[in-house]
């Protein structure tokens, strides 16, 4: 029967219902699951903090269990520590891919404290309880990055009973703590000391990382075998990134972001970058980062790129990497401002005087170093110095990510990155009038920068500098014509390059009424034929490559 409470009030206030004080039936929540730690089972490849870590844990009267290397680094510590084979009643054998994979050790681990049949069988088979496991994994993932390293290593690095005992550990999180981190060993240890035991949210946390681990693993193995099968698209894609940093918010400010890191990633790229200081980046920062990084490093010669809205504003390549810049950033000084800066040098003193002149705002660059000048010039000399955000990658060359993935809803795209290539070295000329060599060697450089613009792409280049840009519009010939307009009087004698074919003669006109002297395109329009008499018919040289460079 429901009582309101101010029935329960009146029959008090009446006599007819007496309170005796008494403490509540239940206790803290952390305390009715808080487990007692008498067992641990330490086993590890990475021996990082284990010895201090194992005597934390005798110190408390743990009870430590071990095979292998780990016991010998324990027992050589000093530490009292038990064999499995001890535990277990059996050898290790087979070169010691069979030690833990036996019934005493998974029982101590899968048993369920509070379930009464589990205890009775523990109880009457004589099983230890294991408390605690500390584990952590062969190194299958070093291991295949090493050069030297052959199929026959790479295989014997695939470990079987480390993932079975987290596998069993986290599953049964709701008594025994799973520590696969090193990095977890202090603060598991601080809450032993403080509450006599672990509660329930750490274990489960602990699982959760346990989880990631196992599968990080098994998906390094995945692709391991993919490679060697030479399947780029495995019937089932298992990826693994790392978690970097969680970001203050994404392309818009109600978009929550982070920024994941690909585990096998080792190259100079802007994931693996060392941030020197500056504001926190943000999500569009490092997009931008990335086009700046990935022109850059196409050119052998010193290269400077200007980035605004994931599209090169400006861009030049020259001798001295000062006047690279120059060029780069008056390639377009308008959308420049508040820009990203990409160089494939280091920049020095010089550069950095030029880019913290009046009138200039930047907001990140990322280059392979900077000299201790040029840091103390780009950080102390202007006032958005101190947020300006450097990002060094250490020395750059083509190495790259082999391949990209994009979300779409529901599903991802996966596609062979588009590379550095040798299609400019293979291209035809078409028209009646040959390039020049200069015009030739702006053309080669229009057409690299041109495959990092998004598509419709269209780019004009004077004397290795950028002088015009027409992005992402829906039509070529739009494209033309603000990449023309970008230019103004520099258009003159520039060439250009598209990162598509002409689909009518249009573009060349709109070309030549601009100044320009030569284009180069990949060709494949049905009206080729019309665009190349243009082209004739303006004196332009033109050029087919017969590749595609479209970037959506």
């Amino acid at each position: 029967m429901l009582v309101e409470r101010q029935d329960l009030l009146a029959e008090f206030r009446a006599g007819r219902l007496i309170y005796f004080p008494c403490k509540p039936w239940y206790t803290e929540p952390h305390s009715m699951t808080l487990r007692k730690i008498s067992r641990a089972l330490l086993s590890v490849s990475d021996k990082t903090g284990l010895v201090d870590f194992a005597r934390g844990l005798a110190a408390l009267g743990v009870e430590l269990i071990s095979t292998g290397g780990t016991r010998k680094a324990l027992a050589d510590a000093g530490l009292k520590v038990r064999d499995i084979s001890d535990v277990t009643g059996f050898p290790e054998i087979l070169d010691g891919r069979v030690k833990t994979l036996h019934p005493k050790v998974h029982s101590g681990i899968l048993s369920i404290r509070d379930n009464a049949q589990h205890q009775a069988v523990m109880k009457e088979q004589g099983l230890p309880y294991i408390d605690l496991v500390a584990v952590n994994l062969y190194p299958f993932e070093q291991t295949v990055a090493r050069p030297d390293a052959d199929h026959e290593e790479i295989i014997e690095n695939i470990d079987v009973g480390g993932p079975s005992m987290i596998r069993a550990a986290a599953k049964n999180f709701h008594d025994v703590a799973i520590v696969t981190n090193p990095a977890d060993y202090d603060s598991l240890l601080q809450e032993l000391r403080e509450h006599g035991g672990t509660r329930l949210e750490t274990r489960e946390r602990l699982a959760a990382v346990a989880f990631a681990r196992t599968a990080a693993y098994d998906s390094a193995i995945s692709a391991y075998f993919s490679r060697r099968l030479d399947q780029p698209f495995p019937p089932t894609l298992n990826l693994t990134f790392r978690r970097k940093s969680v970001l203050r918010y994404g392309e818009n400010p109600h978009q929550p972001a982070a920024c994941y890191v690909e585990t096998s990633s080792s190259h100079a790229c802007v994931a693996n970058a060392e941030i020197l200081g500056g504001k926190e980046l943000s999500y569009n920062n490092l997009l931008d980062l990335d086009s700046a990084l990935n022109l850059v490093r196409e050119f052998r010669e010193p290269a400077a790129v200007v980035l605004k809205h994931n599209n090169p504003c400006g861009a030049a390549t020259g001798a001295v990497l000062a006047d690279v810049f120059e060029h780069a950033y008056e390639g377009d000084p308008l959308s420049a401002f508040g820009g990203i800066l990409g160089f494939n040098r280091e920049v020095d003193e010089a550069t950095a005087d030029r880019i913290t002149q009046p009138n200039r705002f930047i907001e990140c660059i990322i280059a392979p170093d900077y000299s201790a000048a040029a840091r103390q010039v780009l950080t102390t000399r202007r006032k958005w110095g101190a947020n300006l955000r450097l990002l060094r990658t250490g020395p750059i060359n083509s190495e790259t990510s082999r391949q990209e993935y994009r979300r779409i809803d529901g599903g991802l795209l996966v596609q062979a990155r588009d590379l550095p290539a040798d299609d400019f070295a293979n291209s035809s000329v078409r028209t009646k009038r040959e390039p020049t060599p200069r015009e030739r060697a702006d053309l080669a450089f229009a057409w690299t920068v041109c495959k990092h613009v998004k598509s419709n792409a269209i780019v004009l280049v004077n004397d290795s500098m950028v002088v015009g840009v027409g992005a992402g519009q829906m039509s070529r010939v739009d494209s033309v014509r603000i990449a023309a307009a970008k230019a103004g009087g520099r258009a003159k004698g520039a060439v250009l390059a598209s990162d598509a074919f002409f689909p009518f003669p249009d573009n060349v006109h709109e070309a030549a009424k601009a100044g320009v002297t030569a284009i180069v395109q990949p060709g494949g329009s049905v009206k080729d034929a019309e665009s190349i008499a243009a082209c004739d018919e303006h004196a332009i040289a033109m050029l087919f490559t017969g590749v595609r460079h479209f970037r959506h």
